[in-house]
């Protein structure tokens, strides 16, 4: 068993792909994670999952598309990573809800980044760091300068956003 924060892209957000905690926990549950605990309604999942961490995260995606008819990928971290990657963080934090960390599924190609950069962003700032893109929005995420969908598609891996406070949530669920 390993602790793996558990990410879940784009669910209960704008009406759609809804998944109740209590369903995520019991899903987990089933494909044998322990521990098992949830951090507000936007798929933050915490868990000690048996075997391959991958394979676990492949599961939940499958379990979640047969339970509720949508698919959404499962990328998890373990809490060192998290806490690295929330160390690495490039800008200067003025208010914890303005800056995030979108986990990514996968580490972006340099040609990818390069056309991700073409996109205006106004004073919101991005940056990729390994398998991480970080982000400060100048105004909050409700009211970016940037176009954030257009930058994931250029980058072209499927990655979920998480706000500084919420990864010091979920690092403190895991207790570290």
């Amino acid at each position: 068993m390993s602790t793996r924060i558990v990410l879940l892209r784009a669910v209960n957000v704008g009406g759609g792909a809804k998944l109740p905690m209590a369903e995520l926990r019991e899903i987990a549950g089933d494909l044998g994670a322990t521990d098992v605990a949830t951090y507000i309604a936007s798929g933050n999942l915490v868990a000690d999952v048996p075997g391959d961490p991958d394979a676990f995260d492949r599961a939940l995606e499958k379990a979640v598309e047969q339970r509720f008819g949508f698919f959404r990928e499962a990328i998890s971290r373990t809490p060192e990573q998290v806490r690295a990657a929330l160390d690495a963080h490039p800008f200067e934090v003025s208010e914890p809800k303005f800056s995030y960390v979108t986990f990514l599924a996968g580490e972006p190609t340099a040609e990818a980044i390069a056309k991700a950069e073409t996109y205006e962003t106004g004073d919101d700032r991005w940056q990729v760091i390994g398998t991480e893109m970080h982000i400060r929005y100048a105004n909050g995420a409700g009211r970016p300068e940037m176009k954030g969908d257009s930058i994931g598609r250029a980058l072209g891996v499927p990655g979920t956003a998480r706000n500084l406070n919420t990864v010091r949530k979920l690092l403190a669920l895991t207790g570290s």
